[in-house]
């Protein structure tokens, strides 16, 4: 199946061809026809695989979690995206961000200085881009904290990051399975083998 017939764009669908330079980070709010949660990394345009049943899992349960424990003058985040630099818009899992980052219903995206977290939930098709590119691209442009969250027999495994502000680094905190429980950036305490049941999550 080629990939326009599987976004249903029909055998004649031709794709955006970049231009010179490649496309900014301003163009994904312009082009037409883009599917679903795509991304802009280094000018190109990264298309997403459909979503699985454990990438959906982890995403509600860790949307639940965050919406649960943030406090009031944060904000918790998901589908959209954060502008890291000209060439880079990336559109995380889920982030936290300000409460005063919104600007109003219209807003397709947020600075990176006005994030807190981002979470990447990893799929077959995103782990190099996962493990090595987006991290070090959320450390650079000074995002503080960043999660990885792999599926391990059925569960989700939580890698915990804190940029160093020194190197502009992440240097890893701790590996959670069965329970993230964490004190920065703010208290939280999930128990990660709920992710299937079916609701609401139960947290300490």
């Amino acid at each position: 199946m080629s990939a326009a017939r599987e976004y249903g764009l029909g055998e004649n669908f031709e794709w955006p061809r970049p231009p010179a330079g490649g496309w900014t980070a301003d163009d994904l709010d312009t082009l037409p026809n883009l599917p679903p949660h795509t991304e802009l990394i280094d000018g190109s345009l990264v298309f997403m695989s459909p979503q699985t049943d454990f990438h959906m899992a982890a995403v509600r349960l860790l949307e639940y979690a965050l919406l649960t424990h943030v406090p009031e003058h944060l904000y918790v985040v998901r589908e959209m995206t954060t502008r890291l630099s000209k060439l880079d818009r990336l559109e995380p899992d889920l982030m936290v961000v300000s409460q005063s980052a919104r600007t109003g219903p219209g807003q397709t995206s947020y600075a990176p200085d006005d994030v807190l977290l981002v979470v990447e939930i990893v799929s077959a098709e995103s782990i190099a881009r996962d493990r090595e590119a987006k991290p070090v691209k959320y450390a650079r442009a000074g995002i503080r904290h960043f999660w990885r969250v792999e599926e391990n027999d059925g569960l989700p495994v939580v890698y915990v990051y804190e940029l160093d502000p020194a190197t502009h680094l992440y240097s890893l905190s701790d590996i959670h399975h069965k329970r993230l429980k964490l004190e920065v950036p703010f208290p939280l305490d999930v128990d990660l083998t709920a992710l299937n049941r079916p609701g609401p999550f139960r947290t300490s």
